[in-house]
This record gives structure tokens, sequence and C-alpha cells, in this order.
């Protein structure tokens, strides 16, 4: 297997920037990409949740990793959401990133069904032997309906040593605390990531590696400070700095699912992109958007408003 990269730090999981008609805004797609990467974060995460992956044909999700891999040429590295219902279309896509040029995948596990523990060791055991690239495990229980353990995931890495690591999109800090009791007491170089920005400190705090959280898209400055200065040891400025981040957190109310907020802030600081979305989910009605401007001016008063909208 090639050497697998440590991934850490600030990786956001970036939101895909469409054209009216569905497909990828390949330029605005490019803006976005140079404004995070030159937001000094470690890494980008495409095709996740807040990428909008779910509601995506097969081929766009081709087209999307393709030209991401492609644009951001090795800058920083590049994970591909590939995660699927379906094993095999897993491993297809998970091949298909591979080929495109991609650093890592993060696979979540399958959703609908519910599996027994022993399907979704097989399941992740089959896509960890056909594909040659590091995986990150994406526990998302309250949208799988099923929890990834910590016993779990350390018998899958003590089998598959391409899974380096996890993003615990989940709301108990317990289990990450556990996930990194159990799995880094054995495997150390396993990377933990919280989901929830709000868990971010919490997450490095107890020995994690970092976040993939979405306000990384409109305001990554905040998470790449934390995380700058914990490693830094300035922990009065990363305390200062959590508690913006989680102020931010209040967003996520304003609409489920939380794409069109993000897109509509990332416009409110001056990133000059499409806020369409994929349906079923719909463009932000005006009254929303006017809370999120006045919002986003008390909680980031230094940087809003940079634009009109």
């Amino acid at each position: 297997m090639q050497t697998v990269k440590k991934f850490h730090g600030v990786i956001p999981p970036v939101a895909t920037i469409l054209n009216k008609d569905g497909r990828l805004d390949e330029k605005g797609m490019a803006t976005l990409i140079d404004f995070l990467i030159d937001s000094k974060v470690d890494g980008l995460f495409f095709l996740g949740s807040g990428g909008e992956f779910a509601s995506m044909s097969i081929e766009l999700r081709k087209e999307v990793a393709e030209f991401t891999t492609r644009y951001v040429n090795g800058r920083v590295p590049v994970v591909i959401g590939t995660g699927t219902p379906n094993t095999k279309e897993t491993i297809a896509l998970s091949l298909h990133a591979k080929e495109a040029g991609a650093d890592g995948l993060v696979i979540i596990n399958p959703y609908y069904y519910k599996l027994t523990e022993e399907s979704l060791f097989q399941h992740f055991t089959e896509i960890a032997e056909n594909v040659d690239l590091p995986i990150i495990l994406y526990n998302y229980p309250e949208m799988t309906g099923q929890d990834l353990s910590p016993e779990m995931v350390l018998k899958l890495v003590q089998q598959n040593p391409n899974i380096i690591g996890i993003k615990e999109t989940i709301v108990s800090v317990g289990h990450t605390r556990e996930m990194i009791r159990t799995v880094k007491a054995e495997k150390p170089g396993f990377a933990v990531f919280c989901g929830y920005d709000d868990h971010f400190f919490n997450t490095l705090a107890l020995g994690g590696d970092g976040s993939i959280g979405l306000t990384a898209n409109f305001a990554p400055e905040i998470q790449v400070g934390i995380y700058q200065a914990f490693k830094e040891g300035s922990f009065d400025q990363a305390i200062t700095l959590h508690r913006q981040l989680a102020s931010l957190l209040e967003l996520y109310k304003l609409n489920s699912p939380f794409m069109n907020v993000v897109k509509e802030a990332m416009v409110m600081r001056g990133i000059e992109v499409s806020t369409e979305v994929l349906a079923p989910v719909r463009p932000l009605s005006e009254e929303k958007k006017l809370f999120l401007k006045s919002y986003l001016k008390e909680v980031l008063p230094e940087k809003v408003p940079l634009a009109s909208k």
C-alpha cells in the first residue's frame, strides 16, 4: 500500500458549488477551494453531508471528485466521500476517487437498512481490502440510524491497516472519548475528528486530532485558530475562539439540512459563489437570510458585512 498520509487539523467538509441546472459550477468551486487553502486549512473533504452527496447522481459525484482533486493539485490533502448503502457501489466510487488522485476516502456506513455489527464489519473490511487508499470512517448515527462502536472500530483497524481514522459526528462527547481511549491506545496513529464544530476543543483536549466541521466553509479562521493555538499551548486563546465557534452553532437551527445556510453565509462573507442547492433542499427564505446576516454581524463583527446580500 502507498504511504499513508497523517490527516490532522482542520479539514472542512466542502460545500459543492452548483449552477442553476444542478451541474457543478467549476469557477465557483475553484473560488471556494482557493479561499479555504489560503485560510490555512489542513485538508479538504469533498462529497460529505454538507457537500450534498446524498442528493447527487453517481455521475455528478464522479465529476466533483475529478474536478476537485485536479484543481487542488496537491496543495493540501484531499479526501473524497464515497459511501453508499451498497458495498459494491462504494468500492466502485472509491476506486474512481483513487484514479482521480484522492489522498484518502471518507466512508459513511450504509443507511436505510440496519445491519448487524458483523455485516457492518464485513462491509468496511471488503472496501478496505479492495481499495488501496487510507480510509476515514464516518460515524453519523443521527443520519444512518446505526452507531460505529469503539470496539468494532478497533477490530476493523486491527484487521485493516488502511483504516486510519474516524469522523465522529455524534452528540455524546463521551462516545468520542471512548473512541480515543479504545482505538488510539492500541493504534496511536489512528486519527479521531469531531464532526460537530462545538466538540472541537473537547476532542483535542481528549487526545483527538482535528475537526471536520461545516462552519469552516465560511469561518475557517476560527477553527484554524483553535487548532494552532492548541498546538502552541495557548489554551486561553483556544478557549476564546472555541466560544466564538460554539455561538455559530445557533445557525444550524435555521434550516434542515444546513447547506443552504452555509452557502448564503459564504456569500455574506464576500466569497463570490452561487448559493444553488440540490432538491429536495430549497433556497433559504428572505426572512432567514436577514436573520443570518444580522447574526453573522454580531458573532463575526470584524468580517461582516463584506457583501450587500
